[in-house]
């Protein structure tokens, strides 16, 4: 069984339109949210093998804020440039580079292409992945390169589902 968590960055800031979109920071709403997605993660006892995220500001800070909620070494989050303006099939083909031996892989990245994966891969359709959200894909698979389609979706977070 392996077991994918799919986590789009939490909210930018585009507070400084001379900035490059790579070089992008969370904003305000980014940093309360972060932290508080990784508490709902935290208490559904998820824990990651392995961690990929864009290394992107606002993809990155966003993997180390989860990573510290879940007791994870940062220094263990890999960066991958392919995941930044990824689409789908891109993402696909960084997992698939996953070693075998793990079971519980965590992508944190950006849309459109977080969603486009999902739709593609799983049982569920979404119309958007809200920032900060995380969507959680099981499938019965040995290996990594098994995934292009047939994933259960197990479940979908996001900050708003908890804001009355």
């Amino acid at each position: 069984m392996k077991t994918l968590y799919l986590l789009r960055h939490a909210k930018s800031s585009w507070s400084s339109p001379s900035l490059d979109d790579f070089d992008r920071p969370l904003n305000k709403r980014g940093i309360r949210n972060a932290p508080f997605m990784g508490e709902i993660l935290l208490k559904k006892n998820i824990s990651p093998e392995l961690i990929i995220s864009s290394p992107a500001l606002r993809a990155i800070t966003t993997a180390k804020i989860i990573a510290e909620k879940l007791k994870y070494s940062f220094s263990n989050i890999r960066k991958d440039k392919k995941i930044y303006q990824a689409s789908a099939l891109d993402l696909l083909n960084v997992i698939k580079q996953t070693n075998n031996k793990l079971k519980f892989l965590m992508l944190v990245g950006h849309n459109p292409g977080i969603t486009y994966l999902i739709n593609l891969i799983s049982d569920k359709r979404l119309d958007n992945l809200p920032t900060a959200g995380i969507v959680c894909l099981k499938k019965e698979a040995d290996n990594w390169e098994e995934i292009d389609d047939n994933w259960s979706f197990e479940f979908i977070e996001y900050p708003k589902k908890y804001k009355h």
